[in-house]
Parts: structure tokens; C-alpha cells; sequence
């Protein structure tokens, strides 16, 4: 080897082993902070063993639901005169928001889902935090699920506002829901955060972190919205079958993590279009979304289940942008014309956020209530049903009649619920509507010639509602835990034991 080679060689390897080096200082940089802040106290992470984070059972939640309603009439009605739908979207709204949120940021929770939840926000408002070698340093601060849960929060927090949602078409509200792009296999997603309430020397332990936590995640999914793949631990990004085998380990990881929930969504990281010809040869991946190379979706034009479709997303930093895309497409064409818009986005901060105020406010339920704004989960979860589910009304009696419906399901589903449009009967025929044990979630009211229902067939809905009224017990002057109590109890089909519930929240 001659000199110049060696030397060559020599830098190339010097240069490599900083970059290693520093990549690893940023990576290492919130946990050091965190075990200082730690060692400080003389405390670690202070949460309870007995007050770890319920999780929704969703590998116990129902599949293929069969249902059937007693609709009794306070007239003689025939059932041959009534037809029934899936409409095109849900609840009959006018036209789909989707947002993925890609890489795992930890603002998925703290910006994105405390906005949407009517929590306290964290902000993106800089606030001084001086280093010895840098005085005048500002940034921004984070906190994560267990911070929340205890009151620790960064001194620039946004005090908790309402929550950001549509209506099911029958007064009750549905709150905007996101996919969050998680990262199973990335240490950070295990990472012990530091809970200090009232300790202000420093803000170490709201440093942005590498990534939300499983507690995080958690959370995000008991409130309805749903989670993606994105990158996964792989060496050679361009090897196909290396990323299957890592979608595989992922994917156990989720499941021990969440619940027995698995994950069929990819959100293609870095336009790298290995990740969506590994999705392809692996079944549990159902809905994908890119940024490129991908579809533009037409919800009033689908005819398929989309299945494996690669749907289109768009990406730009500043969320004003999505304003005049969103009005420009409601302005411009018909409601079976729109195109659906589908949001990606990395961090957000509180202009992303007034975003999200900006569309409740306008198009969601302190608007015109014309969007749904479901997670990608969901939507691929309600097209499917749209198109393989079935419904039927049968004549009982002449003032009787029975509505079945059957929601066939595929392999990670977690939304069973659906809206249903009958024509030919209002609501000033019914005298009442009885719902079988499948069905836990009910609303009806009238709808152009005739009227819809919304069923919600999650075997564990009731006890999901009660597990926010026990969290609002704990502490009653939490206007926001009361709210979320009252937005899952009002989801339920009216009862004795819905009656029950409401009564523990006066």
C-alpha cells in the first residue's frame, strides 16, 4: 500500500469514527441530561407499578361481527320499500382528512395528540436554556405520557383547551384521529422517563427525546387513532427480503407491547421504495401510503377494498399550505368529486396545531361538521367493510322489522363500526330500536329520505368508558378526564348501565 493510499484510508476512517461518534453524543445527549436531572433528585422514574397505563384488550376485540336491530314502528311499514347502504364515508360526511406523522416524534403525543384530546400542549415556543458554552440558547421543550399523567409539565406549556372532532351525524362528537409512524425495535421506545413534579433548576427531562415511548403509544391508540411501520432496524435499506424479516421482528414487538395489537399499515420511509416491494410480500401490511409513485384517492370513486394500495400523501412544512389545498378542494368541486387529502408530516408545532383548530373550526364540529378525519387504520377498516359487508331488513311483523348486518373482517382489525342508511323510513316512524349484545355503540337520526345508524360493535367499549370515568374519579377537578369520560360513555347505545356511568359524572 502506497503512502497516499494509507493516508487516504487513514482520514476516511478518522472522518467515519467522528461522525459515528457525534451521531451517537445526539442520540445519547436526552438520556445523559435525563441522569443527571435523575442524580440531582436522587430519584428515578417515580410512576407506580400498579398505576402502569391501561391498554385497550385489542387482542380480544371482535372479529367478523354479525348483528342484527329490532326496529319497532309506531306504524304499519314495509320492508320491501327500504334500502340500505354503507355510505362512502362515514357518518355521511362530505369529504377525508387524513395526517400520518412519520419517525416516531415524540410530538405525535405531546403537539399532535394533546391538540386533538383537548390536553395541555407543548408548546413549540422557545424558552430560554443557557449552557455554560451558550448563554443565549433557546428550545423548545417535550413531555411524554407519564409526565402528563403526573403534572410535570415544561413551563411553556398550553393549558388544556377543548377537543378537536366532527359529529357522528347524531350530535355526538368524534374526535380527529392520526396515524403515528412507531419504531419498534429502537431502544428509545423503552427508554425510563424522569418524573419530577415541581422541580424548576433545570428542564433536562423535557429535552425532545429520541422518540415517543410505549406508554406514549398507548395512549395515542386508546383515544382512537392508530399507528404505521415506517423504518425498521435494517443494514442494507435496499434489501427486500432483510426488511421482511424486520417487519416480522417489529411486528412481535408491537404486539408484546400493545396489547396483542398488531399493525397492518406501512408509512414509506425516505421515499425508499424497498419498504413498500417488502409490504407486498408481507400479508400483514393491508394499506400503505407514500409520498410518491403512489395513488390519489377519490373516496367517492372507490370500488375496491384497496387492498395493498399505495395511497398518496403530501408532505410540505408549512401547514398553511394544507389550508388553501383543503379550501381550494372544497370550494372547487362537488362533495363526489373531492379528492381525499391525505397530511404527512414530521415534527409539529404550534402552527400545526392551529391547523388542526383551523379545520374544527370550520369543517368539523364548530364548523360545517362536513369532514371525517379518521386515522388510515380506520378508513382502510370502513372501505373494507363498505365493500365485503352486508345488510339486510327483514319484515318481522307489520310494525317490526330486523336489521342484520355483517362486517366481515381481515387480519388486524380494530374498528368495527359502521354507519348504515335506510331509506324509506324516518325517524318519526320509530318507536324504538333494540340492539343485540354485538352491538355496544348505537346513535340513529334522520338522513335525507330516510335515516342513518351508527353501530359500534368493540367488545370492550363499555369497559373502555369506565376506565375514563375511574381516571376522572381520581382527581374531579380534571375538566379535561371528565371530558374524556363523558366523550367514550356517550358513545355507548342508551342502557341502564350507560345511565349508571353518566350518573358517576354529575
Amino acid at each position: 500500500m502506497n503512502i497516499k493510499h494509507y493516508l487516504n484510508l487513514l482520514l476516511s476512517l478518522l472522518t467515519a469514527a467522528i461522525l459515528n461518534t457525534a451521531c451517537i453524543k445526539d442520540m445519547n445527549l436526552y438520556k445523559e441530561k435525563e441522569d443527571e436531572n435523575s442524580k440531582e433528585e436522587g430519584k428515578e422514574d417515580n410512576i407506580d407499578k400498579e398505576e402502569s397505563f391501561y391498554l385497550y384488550p385489542f387482542d380480544k376485540e371482535i372479529q367478523n361481527a354479525t348483528t342484527s336491530l329490532i326496529i319497532r314502528t309506531n306504524k304499519p311499514i314495509d320492508a320491501t320499500r327500504i334500502q340500505t347502504e354503507i355510505p362512502i364515508l362515514k357518518y355521511n360526511k362530505q369529504w377525508l382528512l387524513m395526517l400520518t406523522q412519520d419517525d416516531c416524534q415524540q410530538s405525535s403525543y405531546c403537539r399532535t395528540w394533546a391538540a386533538i384530546n383537548g390536553k395541555p400542549i407543548s408548546s413549540s415556543k422557545l424558552y430560554p436554556d443557557p449552557t455554560e458554552n451558550n448563554p443565549d440558547r433557546q428550545i423548545d421543550y417535550y413531555y411524554h405520557a407519564v409526565q402528563l399523567k403526573k403534572e410535570d409539565l415544561p413551563p411553556t406549556i398550553i393549558p388544556a383547551g377543548k377537543s378537536l372532532g366532527s359529529t357522528d351525524g347524531t350530535g355526538n362528537e368524534v374526535r380527529f384521529a392520526f396515524t403515528a409512524a412507531i419504531w419498534p425495535e429502537k431502544e428509545m421506545m423503552t427508554q425510563k422517563i424522569t418524573v419530577t413534579p415541581g422541580f424548576t433548576k433545570n428542564y433536562y427531562r423535557f429535552y425532545r427525546g429520541g422518540s415517543l415511548v410505549w406508554d406514549d403509544v398507548s395512549e395515542i391508540l386508546n383515544y382512537g387513532s392508530g399507528i404505521a411501520f415506517h423504518d425498521v432496524e435494517v443494514e442494507n435499506v435496499k434489501d427486500p427480503g432483510s426488511i421482511l424479516d424486520h417487519f416480522n421482528i417489529a411486528q412481535t414487538i408491537i404486539q408484546d407491547k400493545l396489547s396483542g395489537r398488531g399493525c397492518k399499515t406501512l408509512a414509506e420511509p425516505n421515499g425508499n421504495k424497498t419498504y413498500i416491494e417488502a409490504a407486498n410480500q408481507y400479508a400483514s401490511i393491508q394499506t400503505i401510503t407514500a409520498q410518491t409513485q403512489a395513488n390519489d384517492i377519490y373516496p367517492f370513486k372507490v370500488t375496491n377494498d384497496l387492498h395493498k394500495v399505495v395511497q398518496n400523501r403530501y408532505f410540505n412544512e408549512n401547514p398553511n399550505e394544507f389550508k388553501q389545498l383543503i379550501q381550494k378542494e372544497i370550494d372547487k368541486f362537488h362533495p363526489k368529486e373531492r379528492k381525499g387529502i391525505h397530511i404527512g408530516v414530521h415534527n409539529t408545532d404550534d402552527n400545526w396545531i392551529k391547523l388542526l383548530t383551523w379545520i374544527n373550526n370550520t369543517y368539523g364540529k364548530d364548523g360545517d361538521d362536513s369532514v371525517w378525519f379518521p386515522c388510515l387504520e380506520e378508513y382502510y377498516e370502513y372501505n373494507y367493510y363498505r365493500i365485503h359487508g352486508t345488510t339486510m331488513v327483514e319484515q318481522i311483523d307489520p310494525s317490526t322489522l330486523k336489521l342484520t348486518i355483517n362486517l366481515p373482517s381481515g387480519q388486524y382489525f380494530y374498528y368495527p363500526s359502521i354507519t348504515v342508511n335506510l331509506y324509506g323510513i324516518s325517524l318519526d316512524n320509530i318507536a324504538s330500536i333494540e340492539a343485540d349484545d354485538i352491538v355496544t355503540g348505537l346513535s340513529y337520526a334522520n338522513f335525507e329520505e330516510g335515516m342513518m345508524v351508527n353501530i359500534d360493535c368493540r367488545k370492550y367499549l363499555t369497559e373502555h368508558a369506565e376506565k375514563f370515568i375511574e381516571q376522572y374519579e381520581k382527581d374531579k377537578s380534571n375538566q379535561s378526564n371528565k371530558a374524556d369520560a363523558l366523550y367514550f360513555v356517550n358513545i355507548l347505545k342508551e342502557s341502564n348501565t350507560k345511565m349508571n356511568l353518566l350518573d358517576r359524572l354529575k
